[in-house]
């Protein structure tokens, strides 16, 4: 439960800045620097689902990137939802989708600034842990979204999906359009994105599956949610891999720029792809043939439910233990998971019989 507003002396805070920095310069967090620095997922406490809820408050968001359309219309549910809630909302971020160091800056930043929560998707799930105890520390709230940090460096985690459904559906879709038979590649984000990678683990899995036994995954490339990376890798792979049947994109960036390069090459049609993309990204290539499905969830609700669940944590509603419950608006109720994980809700598969219907 959220302790009673407590002020933080300027000596206090110089001290916890620089802590963090300190920690950054030498080389980021380990399991013991966590295990030493004590706290959990959630504070010590009872959650009162019958308290009232603040107003006032002050919620930074701190997406993997801004400027990337997919953050841009996450954050955008937020900034409505905490508007809505009477709190303010404010966004920070770097222009890279692997700068640890400078999501690590922009979290110490928030903590001197005394905001009441931080929304991070983080891009490391270690690097960013120190920083995050220590707002943890100052009676800051943490909800991750999109991409995870270790558990114990946040009060709750807000997933797009479960992972098993993102993970095996990617596979389910791709295997279907490919006849059950042939190379598949995978084009993911950063090597160290920790929701991406937690997807592969369970595409290998799925791969597993005897009914899969004539299709091989020769690779898994990286595009670091970068455009004009992510086309490279498209290219790379098909030229690295001539007879390559599908391939898997579990990136919103890393799909439209597969799709981009797939739509002007003499593989359109031929080489499936699938993975998660936005429609209005999506909308043409599906329309074109390069694209015959593809899933994503609404990242508006995404942002939105880690806005909520911030308020609610800072209002003492819940802690981050798992069987607490919150009202989440017009989003309706929802139940904290093993580990303080909160699932938004199944991916919706756009196909062009239904992809007109977003505006996303």
């Amino acid at each position: 439960m959220r302790k009673s507003s407590i002020r933080r002396t300027c000596a206090a805070l110089a001290a916890v800045t620089s802590l963090a920095l300190a920690a950054t310069a030498c080389g980021g967090t380990t399991k013991e620097d966590v295990k030493d620095e004590g706290g959990s997922a959630a504070a010590a406490g009872k959650a009162d689902p019958n308290a009232a809820t603040k107003k006032g408050l002050t919620v930074g968001f701190l997406p993997k990137q801004v400027n990337n359309p997919y953050f841009t219309v996450a954050d955008k549910g937020g900034e409505k939802a905490l508007k809505e809630l009477g709190s303010s909302y404010k966004e920070v971020g770097t222009s890279s989708g692997t700068d640890t160091a400078g999501q690590v800056s922009y979290v110490n930043t928030l903590t001197q600034q005394q905001v009441d929560a931080i929304a991070v998707s983080a891009q490391d799930p270690g690097a960013l842990c120190t920083a995050l105890k220590q707002a943890m520390k100052n009676d800051i709230k943490i909800v991750t979204y999109d991409s995870d940090t270790n558990p114990e460096c946040r009060n709750a985690f807000i997933s797009q999906a479960s992972a098993d459904d993102i993970g095996r559906t990617q596979v389910q879709q791709l295997a279907e359009q490919i006849g059950n038979k042939g190379e598949i590649a995978i084009l993911s984000a950063a090597q160290t994105a920790t929701n991406q990678n937690a997807w592969i683990e369970i595409m290998k899995d799925e791969l597993k599956d005897p009914k899969y036994k004539d299709i091989k995954l020769v690779k898994v490339a990286y595009g670091d949610d970068d455009a004009q990376k992510s086309f490279q890798q498209t290219q790379g792979l098909l030229q690295e891999h001539p007879n390559l049947k599908g391939i898997i994109s579990p990136t919103t960036v890393g799909i439209k720029a597969a799709a981009q390069y797939l739509s002007g090459s003499k593989y359109k049609g031929k080489v499936k792809l699938t993975g998660l993309g936005t429609p209005n990204d999506m909308r043409k290539y599906v329309k074109n043939g390069t694209v015959e499905a593809f899933e994503l969830w609404d990242p508006a609700k995404l942002g939105e439910l880690a806005a909520r669940t911030a308020v609610a944590l800072s209002s003492g509603q819940i802690t981050g233990k798992e069987g607490e419950t919150f009202k989440a608006g017009a989003m309706g109720e929802y139940t904290i998971g093993k580990d303080g994980v909160i699932n938004l809700g199944k991916p919706t598969v756009f196909t062009a019989d239904n992809v007109d219907q977003f505006n996303f």
